[in-house]
């Protein structure tokens, strides 16, 4: 026993460890917004869904757009909810854009579109979706499901 102390006593001491100092937590710099797609069709489609809510009206998203059938007036009325620097909506699909000028309301921006002015046809049969865009405002992907369609149809 005596031999284990006397072989114990030659271990030299565990080196020190100088206290470790915390770092500062990296700073997170906030990601740049990814650029816009080169192509408007590209971008990712503006979240929701459409919904007929009465015979010749429809909205998306929770009523973010309406379409809606003026049969005395033979119009359809495209709404798009939000406050635009200008009474100003362009509509672009996969084969046209246009723009039109449109009425400032309590519920965003408004057109009257003849019920049988070819851009409705053209919303209609857009490949997949079409936009809709107001200065100030966030542009709109919106699909071209069979709602679209339906409103235009009922209009006829």
């Amino acid at each position: 026993m005596t031999a284990l102390a006397v072989l114990a006593a030659c271990v030299p001491a565990p080196p020190q460890v100088p206290p470790s100092v915390p770092r500062p937590a990296p700073s997170q710099q906030p990601q740049p917004p990814a650029p816009p797609p080169a192509n408007w069709q590209d971008a990712p489609q503006t979240p929701g869904d459409w919904r007929m809510t009465a015979p010749g009206a429809a909205t998306f998203a929770n009523g973010l757009v309406t379409l809606r059938c003026n049969r005395q007036a033979g119009t359809v009325t495209l709404t798009r909810t939000g406050s635009a620097s200008s009474p100003a909506l362009v509509v672009r699909t996969s084969d046209t854009a246009r723009t039109l000028a449109a009425s400032a309301g309590a519920t965003g921006l408004s057109v009257d579109i003849p019920a049988r002015d070819s851009l409705l046809d053209a919303m209609a049969f857009s490949k997949g979706r079409f936009a809709l865009e107001a200065p100030g405002t966030a542009t709109l992907y919106v699909p071209s499901w069979t709602e679209v369609s339906r409103v235009v149809q009922d209009c006829r």
